[in-house]
Formats: structure tokens, C-alpha cells, sequence
């Protein structure tokens, strides 16, 4: 036997790439330039828009996301520090393109040299830094694979820790630079980095100005990595917040900075347009649950998955459904699924929320029984 509490809200879930039944928007839907673009909302992953999203393509210093996740990941860590120097090799020393003119022996602080390589791309910088974390550019290279490997990144290969080579082994796609960037805005601190429009280095000898310009002028962009090379042209990972949702647009191989800003903007605006995040738990506290023969009379519950939902602005309100049995037999693991909230809308399903058991229960031993009954005759 079950009982059912049922909760009107005004926003329901979603499944998995999808809000309420909707499908990713396609090429053509709106009027994007590049030959390969994606919209993701950076909280759930869900995905709004994509064109070409999986054709894998040449990033240009797009490739610097995965540099910069690796760093601000040993930082928080503890494996580095802000104000350890760092001393750049005749190599880091050498490279040009975007840069900030190193010198061999040069020393530069950690938090430095992630400025110079958030703001201004610089090339000589993530050279030293990965030389620093990892003892050659090769060693860092592979740990960017094996990353990208955890991370799901199954149309993404690096060969340098730049992109400032057109190696045809070196290359990712629109949904991977998507879900690189979801995993690197995880860490707040890379915000202090990549929103900075103007800053300077060298006691203020050296100025750097961010190559991403929607730092600048669009409303709530948090970042987050430009790239250009003639190969790759004009590519671009955007990020921005309003209101407690953030978004991230990609776009690969644009023909112009102008034309890739405008179809960065582009997605933003409809996603910030359309689009909200509503909370997944209501303010009504989830009850306890009895546990038969359990060594707790109850135990407490919690949910499982998602706390928030991408959901459409304005929409209709949805049912939801609280399913849970009388009591539990004993033993109970935390953990243990013990229930599910049903989200419907319209009369369609479109989330199954688990209801977790949030400690464990321990089955009652006999000698305990014992002492519970003889508790019982004497309480009689």
C-alpha cells in the first residue's frame, strides 16, 4: 500500500536534454553564421541549440579551456599556489602568436601567469605553466587526453597545450568545448580571471586587454576563451549569468569576430529570453519513513538528481506526485531508492525524481528484539 501526496507547483523538470518535451532547437531555427555552434544551459547540461554540434574541427586557443581547467583544478588542490613563481624556459620563451613576451629565466607568479593566459591568450605563459605542472608540454599534453577522457570528450584530441599549431590530430567539436567549459565555470574562481577587461602585469608596465570583447559589453558575460588561427578562423567560448542562471555558447570556425560575437549573442539573448532555472525541492519538508525491525524506528529521507531544472519562462504549473510505501523493512541503506516524486505535465511524464533513504538502518539483532519486547511486557 502506498501513499501519494500530490504538490502543485508552477514549474516541472525536465528529462535529459529536453524541457518539457521540447527537442534541442536545429540549424535553421535561428539565423547562425558559423558552420558549428551549440547552447547549453551550465547548471544541468541541457542543451537548447546545436548545429553541427559533434563534427570535430581545429579549436585555435579554445584549447587553452582545457589549460586553464587543469591549473585552476591543482590550485584548488593545493598542488600550487597563487604566489608560487614560476620561471619560463628558453621554449615557453619562444613562443609567439598571442603572448606576452617572456624571457628565459623570466619569473612570473601563478596568478599571474593564469591572467595573462585568461585575458590575453598568452601563448608563452601556458607554455611555462604546463612545463611547471607537469616537467614538458608532452607530460601536460597527455594529462589534457586523459582529462578529456573523464570528462566524456569523445570527438576532442590535443597535441599541444596552445592551439596555436593546425595539427589535424589536434582538434574537439561545439558540444565537447561545451562540456570542457561547463566543467571549468564549476570552479569560481576562474571568474576572477576571465571577467577582467583591462588589467596589467609587470608593475603595471604591460597591459593586457581581455580578446574576448562580450567581457565588455554584454551584459553578465563571465567569459570565456576567443581563438583565431587561419585554419580554425574566428572560434569562441561564451559564458554569461543574469538572475541565477548562467549559459554557454560555442562557436566554431566563424568567419569573422564580428559575425562569431553576433551568433554568441544571438544564443545568449534567446536563452536568456526563454529560459529559467526553478528549484526541484519544495519548501515542504520530505516526511520520515518507519522502519520494520529496524534498530531506528524511522529514517529520514532525501532526494536524489538534479535540485534545479532549466524550465521555459512562463510556463503552465505542473503536478507532482510524492510516491511512498507505509514503512520500510529493516536493513535500510543510505542511499537506498525507497521512493519517487512524479513530475507530470499536461498528463505527460516528464521527470521521476528518486527518493532516497538518507542514513542507514541496521536490522534489529535478536538480543535486541528481546530487550524491545521485554520493554514492551513491562511497560504493560
Amino acid at each position: 500500500m502506498k501513499r501519494t501526496l500530490c504538490m502543485l507547483l508552477l514549474f516541472a523538470a525536465l528529462l535529459p536534454g529536453r524541457v518539457f518535451g521540447r527537442e534541442p532547437l536545429r540549424d535553421g531555427a535561428m539565423p547562425i553564421e558559423a558552420p558549428s555552434a551549440i547552447l547549453m544551459e551550465q547548471e544541468t547540461g541541457t542543451v537548447l541549440y546545436e548545429k553541427n554540434a559533434d563534427e570535430r574541427m581545429t579549436p585555435a586557443s579554445v584549447t587553452k579551456v582545457m589549460t586553464l581547467l587543469l591549473i585552476t583544478e591543482d590550485l584548488e588542490a593545493g598542488k600550487i599556489r597563487k604566489e608560487d613563481l614560476v620561471t619560463a624556459s628558453r621554449r615557453a620563451a619562444s613562443f609567439g602568436g598571442s603572448c606576452v613576451y617572456l624571457e628565459e629565466g623570466e619569473q612570473m607568479s601563478v596568478d599571474e601567469m593564469l591572467k595573462c593566459i585568461a585575458v590575453v591568450s598568452a601563448n608563452d605563459c601556458a607554455v611555462a605553466m604546463a612545463e611547471y605542472l607537469s616537467g614538458t608540454e608532452e607530460l601536460f599534453v597527455e594529462r589534457m587526453n586523459r582529462r578529456a577522457e573523464e570528462l566524456g570528450l569523445v570527438n576532442t584530441h590535443f597535441t599541444n597545450c596552445t592551439g596555436l599549431f593546425d595539427d589535424e590530430d589536434h582538434y574537439t567539436s561545439a558540444r565537447d568545448v561545451a562540456l570542457l567549459s561547463r566543467e571549468l565555470m564549476k570552479h569560481p574562481l576562474i571568474k576572477d580571471y576571465t571577467t577582467i577587461w583591462m588589467d596589467s602585469i609587470r608593475g603595471g608596465s604591460f597591459e593586457l586587454a581581455n580578446t574576448n570583447k562580450l567581457v565588455y559589453w554584454y551584459p553578465g558575460c563571465t567569459g570565456l576563451k576567443t581563438g583565431f588561427t587561419s585554419k580554425a578562423m574566428y572560434c569562441l567560448a561564451a559564458t554569461a549569468e543574469r538572475e541565477g542562471v548562467a549559459f554557454i555558447a560555442v562557436i566554431m570556425h566563424g568567419e569573422s569576430a564580428d559575425s562569431r560575437n553576433a551568433d554568441a549573442t544571438t544564443l545568449l539573448n534567446y536563452a536568456f529570453a526563454n529560459f529559467s532555472l526553478c528549484s526541484l525541492r519544495p519548501e515542504a519538508d520530505l516526511p520520515e519513513l518507519p522502519v520494520e525491525m529496524g534498530q531506528q524506528a524511522c529514517v529520514p529521507l532525501t532526494y536524489g538528481g538534479e535540485s534545479r531544472a532549466l524550465v521555459p519562462k512562463g510556463g503552465a504549473a505542473a503536478e507532482y506526485a510524492l510516491s511512498l510505501p507505509e514503512l520500510l523493512s529493516a536493513p535500510v541503506a543510505k542511499g537506498q531508492q525507497v521512493g519517487t516524486l512524479t513530475v507530470t505535465l499536461g498528463g505527460e511524464t516528464v521527470a521521476e525524481v528518486p527518493i532516497l533513504a538518507g542514513a542507514s538502518v541496521a536490522r534489529i539483532g535478536f538480543w535486541g528484539l528481546f530487550k524491545k519486547l521485554a520493554g514492551s511486557l513491562i511497560g504493560l
